[in-house]
Parts: structure tokens; sequence; C-alpha cells
């Protein structure tokens, strides 16, 4: 199985204009260079077979007859090829010109599709030489195809093709969107935009924005530095875009061909417009099929992120985590504010979890007008404790300004365990669950003393794998971290220690290089945490990079596994990947029951557990056949 991926290719040529009988030279090129690398679809530029700057060469004979005669040779040259390959050329009908986009497929034209917006403005005269295809629908005996713009070509594997034509992208009401919400996922795009200063920027923007709108992907295709330079200068810009995310660009103003490739996800795509309900889908009026056989992808051309959560990009990971903290925060002081709460309690353990919290629950402070001290942060040491996070909770605590106040749990905790006769000897889910749950009864009954809103600490790592303990840490009354992944909690306190003080900023460190550990087994003899999450449940990476590419897109195990493998190169192994993608998916499906009970929480991304929102699963489904 390939799991929905097709490579394409768009490709910016070395041309002479006029010269159709040299162009279909390099057009073969292209053509070779792209199967060789097992591309399934190639796209050329706009009038790629001819060029671009004829201007009143297009009405001559030879011209087009030339044309037509490269163009059925490109046909003929793609027999027992498969590979899609969409040319442009000019296409005389009812004695008008056309500016059209042929596509051929293993030695036939499987639809001819003409441009529908005619730029003419600024720097461009198309309506001297080219009628608008709006509204042409006809069958073409000479190429034994049907010429429309509203051709949706399905060549199977779920993938249909849309075509449009340069300024068809650059107008209010872009045929591409009529395409798309009629079943078309990949849009091409033949073009030739000339180039000036800061078009490049807009241009990629547009064409992201496009594959956002439409929910696919787009491939882009201009004329390069080889058509005329009488009065303008192409680049030879290539872009392919997958629902808003850049996928490939090559580059421009190249003085040879430029082939540019990239792997995309069919399946992420229909899997994303399935459950947009929004996008409405007609079943397409005019359709053509033409069978493109299977191909296996390497997905040499993909980039896989590891962290998706987290932008690799520091200027725009800032960003997010500014942006996180203002969601958090502006929640928190709303909550805080209606139910007339003098402020928030917070269990304080030295860990991430409860540091984002803190920081959060602060920066609702400043919203509201409140001081820090309105806070207050009670640490419980229990028998996992160590001098490490039981030092760091304190010293945080005291340089941010909050109400201090610490409860040792040991002594209840026995006494509890006396009372339903479990040895505390036993270091099994009891001894444990008993420390947690006799924090979180402590946090709710200091809070209703004080008349403050208990913060919840845990995040959506642990929701997704059921890694808190049921009305202990899993109750709050107000959960700030319920869709911060732990991938996405470390950036967040790494954000906060940039922008404070040095003490703080001292702690914050340490507390990032803490193992992360719920701490409720005894350390080890050295005093260090011997419970350490990640070697129980496994490495967290790796399972919230399961959780957002499961809850976004529904991909099975094999695929999880696949694209994991891809993204950390090689940092696991295959087996080991499998592994915890098997732990991954058992836990998930076997803690949905904490997750359909959880207190309200602000969603901050795209992947959220909400059973009110993102997120509705039977507590009881079974894990069989996801395994």
């Amino acid at each position: 199985m390939n799991y929905g991926f097709f490579r394409a290719a768009c490709a910016s040529l070395k041309l002479k204009v006029a010269n159709p009988s040299y162009n279909k030279v390099e057009i073969k090129k292209a053509i070779d260079a792209a199967a060789a690398e097992n591309a399934q679809l190639l796209v050329t530029p706009e009038l790629s077979v001819t060029g671009y700057t004829c201007a009143d060469l297009f009405f001559t004979k030879s011209l087009q007859n030339a044309a037509d005669e490269a163009l059925f040779d490109i046909v003929d040259y793609t027999k027992g090829k498969n590979i899609i390959v969409t040319v442009g050329s000019i296409c005389e009908f009812n004695n008008k010109l056309y500016n059209c986009a042929f596509v051929i497929l293993n030695g036939k034209i499987i639809g001819i599709i003409p441009k529908t917006n005619i730029a003419n403005y600024n720097e461009f005269y198309e309506k001297r030489w080219f009628a608008a295809g709006g509204g042409t629908d006809c069958y073409l005996s000479k190429y034994d195809a049907v010429m429309s713009p509203d051709l949706i070509l399905d060549v199977g594997n779920d993938i249909k093709i849309g075509v449009e034509l340069c300024e068809d992208l650059w107008v209010p009401n872009p045929p591409s969107a009529e395409l798309a919400v009629n079943g078309a996922n990949v849009i091409v795009n033949l073009s030739a935009s000339d180039e000036y200063v800061s078009k490049a920027d807009y241009r990629r923007d547009l064409i992201l924005n496009q594959s956002a709108r439409c929910v696919c992907a787009y491939l882009y295709a201009g004329a390069s530095v080889y058509e005329s330079t009488t009065d303008l200068v192409f680049s030879g810009a290539t872009v392919i875009a997958e629902n808003g995310a850049l996928l490939a660009e090559g580059k421009r103003f190249s003085r040879e061909n430029v082939i540019t490739f990239a792997d995309i996800d069919i399946e992420k795509i229909n899997t994303l417009r399935q459950k947009n309900m929004s996008f409405k889908c007609g079943s397409g009026k005019n359709v053509i099929f033409a069978e493109l056989e299977y191909n296996e992808n390497d997905l040499k051309y993909r980039f896989v992120d590891s962290h998706p959560f987290v932008p690799a990009d520091n200027k725009k990971r800032r960003e997010r985590c500014s942006e996180i903290f203002a969601i958090q925060a502006s929640g928190l002081a709303k909550r805080i504010e209606h139910v007339g709460s003098t402020g928030v309690v917070i269990g304080i353990s030295g860990g991430l979890d409860s540091t984002l919290a803190l920081l959060v629950s602060a920066e609702a402070m400043r919203l509201l007008g409140k001081d820090n001290s309105d806070i207050l942060g009670i640490t419980m040491p229990g028998f996992g404790t160590t001098d490490r996070t039981y030092g760091n909770a304190l010293q945080l605590m005291k340089n941010m300004g909050v109400t201090v106040k610490e409860i040792s749990i040991k002594n209840a905790c026995i006494q509890h365990m006396n009372d339903i006769e479990h040895d505390p000897d036993i270091k099994d889910i009891t001894y444990e669950n008993t420390q947690a749950r006799e924090r979180t009864q402590i946090l709710f009954d200091m809070a209703n003393k004080h008349r403050k809103l208990l913060v919840g600490t845990g995040d959506l790592s642990e929701l997704a794998m059921g890694w808190c303990t049921y009305n202990g840490d899993h109750m709050s009354m107000y959960g700030v971290n319920a869709s911060v992944p732990k991938t996405l909690v470390r950036y967040l306190v790494d954000y906060a220690s940039s922008v404070s003080d040095e003490k703080t900023a001292e702690v914050l460190n340490d507390i990032l290089n803490t193992p992360v550990s719920p701490e409720l087994l005894p350390p080890d003899k050295s005093g260090k945490i011997a419970q350490k999450t990640e070697e129980n449940i496994g490495p967290y990476e790796l399972h919230d990079f399961f959780l957002y590419h499961f809850v976004r897109f529904g991909f099975t195990k094999e695929k999880l596994v696949i694209l994991a493998d891809k993204a950390f190169g090689g940092k696991y192994g295959t087996d080991e990947i499998t592994h915890w993608a098997d732990v991954f998916i058992k836990r998930f499906f076997t803690s949905q029951f904490k997750r359909s009970c959880v207190p309200d929480s602000p969603k901050v991304g795209t992947v959220s557990l909400s059973p009110r929102g993102d997120w509705r699963m039977p507590s009881d489904a079974s894990y069989e056949d996801y395994i």
C-alpha cells in the first residue's frame, strides 16, 4: 500500500519562444526526469509548448501547426508511462484561439481545459489573442478529447484533478473553488506570471491560501527566464502546497530546467474534507475517468515533522507560545471573574505541568488586576517527593510572590491505607492513587475554604494516555493545560523562562531538566526520581506524534508507524515505534472513560479531547481492529 501518498512534480522549462519543435524536447526531458523519480503527475507552465510571450505570432499558421505537431509528439511519447502530464498550448475552435491546458496519460489526451479568466490589464494583453473559455464545453475530434473549464479528471486511488491557468487563481472567485467543491482534491495551475519586487511572496501566499480554502493540494508551475524579455522577466516559480502548508518550492531564475517534487497525502486531504461539514462536496458535473496505475511511495519528497504541535522556527514558536499563554490566561480569568473567586488554588509539584499552570495563573491575575498573592500554591510532599522537585516548587512560588502552603500527605495516606486494609509496603496502583486522590481532596477543600478556584494541571498527552488518577489529578474546577500536549508544555515553560527574571529563570530551567514523573513511588537510594513516566508508557514525543495524526486525520497504525519512521529518522527503530504505537492505541481507547468527564478547559490548538468539543468517543469502544 502507499497509504494515500501521491508523488507529483512541477517543472519550469528552458524553452525557445515560438519554437514548439525545440520545446517538446525539453518537455520530454522533464517527463523522463519526473518518471525516473516515480512521480505520477507532471505540471508544466502555461503555453509551455509554444512559449507564453509569442504575442501576434499566435495568429500565424506556422506556429499553430508546429504547436499541434509538437503536442501530438508529446502525447505519443507518454505511451507506456504511468504519469499524467499537463502541457500548455493553443487550441483553435470556431475561429477563436484558446489558451489551454492539455492533460495527457498513456498516449492519449484525456482532457482539454481552456483558460477562463483572460488577463488584460497592466502588462497583460491576452484578449488580443485568446477567447475566454468560460461556458466552452465540446468534443474536439482533432484531439479526440473534451474541452471544458469544468473538467475533473478521476484517475483512481481517490485522486481527482482539477485544472486552472494563471489568472484564474488571481480573481475573486477562482475556478479551483468550484472544482474543489465538485470533488477535485488536486488542483494544478499552468502559469506564466512575470516577476517584480515582492510578487513572489504574494503569489506564494495566494497559492497557500487557496489550497487551505479548497482543502486540496495545489501545484503551480510558472514560465521560466527563457520567455521573451522585451518588457518582462519571468522567474520560473514552482510551488506545491497542501491544505495551507508549503510542501515544496523550486529555485527561481534558474538557467536550467527546474523540477520540484512533493509527496502529497491524498488520504489526509479527504479526511479533512470528511470532518469539515462546511465543506459541501458535489458529485462533479464533468468527470472523466482515466486509470493511473498504483505506485509505491517511499516519502522521499515529503517532510514529516517529528513534533507537529511545536513550530520548528524559533520566531514562530515564540509567537505560538505567547498566543497560547494568552488563550489559557484569558479563559481562566473569565472563569475566575464569573464565579466570583478570590483567586486560585494550585498544587505545585516542581514538575512541568504544575509550573505551566502557575505561570498561566499569574498571567490571569495580571489580566484581572489582582496580585500573585491571590494564588494559593500548595506543595504536598509524599512518599516519592525528591529534594529537587520539592525545592524547585518552594523556590518558584517564593520568586513569583504567591501565597505558599505546605501540607505533607504521608500520614493521611498511611491512615487511609490502614482504613482500607492496604499494606503500605505493597507499592501498587492503590498505593499510588491513594496519594493522588489525597492531594486532590486537599486542593478541593482548600479551594472551598478560601473561596478560590482550583486550577487543574494535567495536560493533553496525559489525557490521551490516561496517565492521570481518576477523580485524583484528573479533577479540578478549571483545567488550563488540558489541550496542551507534553511536547509543547516544555516549550511554553522554556518561553516563560526567557522572559522571566534571573532567579525565576534559573528555577524554570532546572524544572525543564527534571525527568517527567508523578513521584508516587519512593526515590532511589541516591534520593533521585525512581519512577520515570517515559520508561513506563514510552516517549511522549512519539505519543504526541501518534495523537496528532490519529485524532486529526484518523490514520491507521501502519501509517502512523511509516510516518514516525520518516519523521524521527532512525532515532527509534521500526519495531520500537510499532510497540509504542500499540501502547498508544490501547491506552487511548481504554482511557476514554476518564476523558468523558473532564473539567472545562480552553482549546488552544487543532487537537483537543474535550467530550464537549472536538472528540466524542464511546468509553467502551474496542481497539482490536486498530492494532
